[in-house]
């Protein structure tokens, strides 16, 4: 307790720090609070009294996993609605695209310049994305009591909640720039924790529950918060040796200052894999909803969150996704490129497709159990709810899922970047002192591989 009161008085202390975070903490003040504005012209009773009356049965569907995103502005016609889903959209098709798109690819490789053409490009698909959304949002989600009738008033609809999400997205943006940690991420992550308390709430509120079984829940609920630390910080640390190079009385660390690793990550592509086969398990929901495949017994077990055959095909995806995603994100051939041009190699590995074959190889194998074990977490809500573990629906879907490690890693990168802060700051108190003088600096890394 007094280290953490200790890290809340350096973090006070440090001037750009406190500002950083007070910075944060306004821009999703101001987001939260434009989840609770109605879209203009909607009767918010009657939208509340359509969600009761689906809600009725206490089951979990798919609005339920939408609302979970977007902090509850899903279902209480905000203008905030849409959230930040339209922008993570462009983002994952702007990504596939670079694997099959000359031209993609071509600005992927021209640095900064590039990257921030394919930003304008996402930014572009996102308006796209949106002005496909919003109508059908409107018209699907709305009941026709709730809303105008007028045409003028539906274009008006689609502006307002087309325009909001691009506002969502410059604030994640400036969170990025002007505050602490990744902006959009944290966007996410708030409307999750939002529906976190109510949650809670009605578990200890409900009639099968105790004060003793709750107390086992949370027990419960930390354990699995730390296999989700476990599973987003476990690396393969593959051993690297820098070739020796001496330049006057100057040169590159040697024997062990010289021995650095490169971290290949067990779980390399986070949460994609999980939101992969979420959008392609949605497919049997959007079939139930309509007449032809409503009374089809296979379409209602696939569509069934907590069903055994939803959640078997839910986890063969994820796992075969976390290859799919690991091998676009990480590029053997290229990291074994990187080591060459620095003169670096691996212990007992010839340069070059060697080194490409051999990491490759390493990686294949960390994956097989990060993907078992994502895809565990991801079916974990399914198995509580079935063992009776949690008893309110509501409250299972934080035992994993995307939920649940969309909270983990932004705590964890946030958590790293305010660490790094002070961390910068210790460093340069100690340089004004003078107690660092005369010491040679370390190689932290292999630079140019970003993993």
């Amino acid at each position: 307790m007094k280290e953490f009161v200790q890290k809340i008085k350096d973090i006070y202390n440090h001037k750009e720090l406190r500002n950083k975070i007070l910075i944060t903490l306004g821009f999703l003040l101001i987001y939260r609070i434009g989840c609770y504005i109605v879209i203009p012209g909607v009767d918010q009773q009657e939208v509340a009294r359509q969600w009761e009356n689906l809600g009725g049965d206490g089951g979990f569907n798919i609005t339920d996993l939408l609302s979970l995103f977007t902090g509850g502005a899903f279902t209480t016609a905000s203008i905030f609605a849409l959230g930040i889903m339209p922008y993570i959209s462009a983002s994952i098709i702007m990504q596939l695209m670079g694997i099959a798109v000359p031209t993609i690819q071509k600005m992927q490789k021209e640095g900064e310049s590039g990257r921030k053409k394919i930003n304008q490009w996402t930014r572009f698909l996102t308006i796209a994305i949106c002005l496909v959304q919003s109508p059908g949002y409107v018209l699907s989600t709305i009941p026709e009591t709730a809303r105008p009738q007028e045409s003028f008033w539906l274009i008006a609809a689609v502006a307002i909640l087309t325009g909001s999400t691009l506002f969502i997205m410059w604030l994640g943006e400036k969170i990025t720039d002007k505050g602490i940690g990744n902006g959009i991420s944290m966007l996410i992550m708030i409307g999750i924790i939002a529906s976190f308390p109510q949650s809670l709430f009605q578990e200890a509120i409900h009639p099968d529950s105790s004060f003793f079984f709750l107390m086992v829940e949370l027990a419960a609920f930390f354990l699995v918060i730390g296999a989700s630390v476990a599973l987003v910080q476990a690396v393969r640390r593959v051993p690297v040796q820098m070739a020796r190079m001496n330049i006057g009385n100057q040169g590159m660390p040697t024997g062990e200052d010289a021995r650095r690793y490169i971290p290949l990550r067990v779980n390399a592509s986070g949460v994609m894999p999980i939101i992969f086969a979420q959008a392609i398990m949605f497919v049997p929901l959007y079939l139930q909803q309509t007449a032809t495949f409503q009374d089809s017994a296979f379409i209602q077990e696939m569509a069934d969150f907590y069903g055994f055959w939803y959640n078997v095909v839910f986890f063969v995806m994820i796992v075969v996704f976390t290859y799919f995603y690991t091998a676009i994100t990480v590029n053997p051939n290229q990291i074994a490129d990187d080591l060459k041009r620095q003169g670096s190699f691996v212990p007992g590995i010839k340069p070059g497709r060697p080194t490409a074959e051999f990491l490759d190889n390493i990686l294949s194998r960390v994956t097989l159990p990060g993907s078992i074990f994502l895809a565990f977490i991801a079916v974990l809500p399914a198995i509580v709810m079935y063992i009776g573990l949690t008893k309110a629906q509501q409250f299972s879907i934080f035992f994993g899922g995307t939920s649940l490690l969309i909270m983990v890693g932004v705590i964890l990168d946030t958590l790293q970047q305010i660490d790094s802060h002070l961390l910068s700051r210790h460093y340069e108190g100690l340089m004004k002192t003078g107690k660092m003088r005369g010491k040679a600096a370390a190689v932290g890394g292999i630079g140019g591989i970003g993993i």
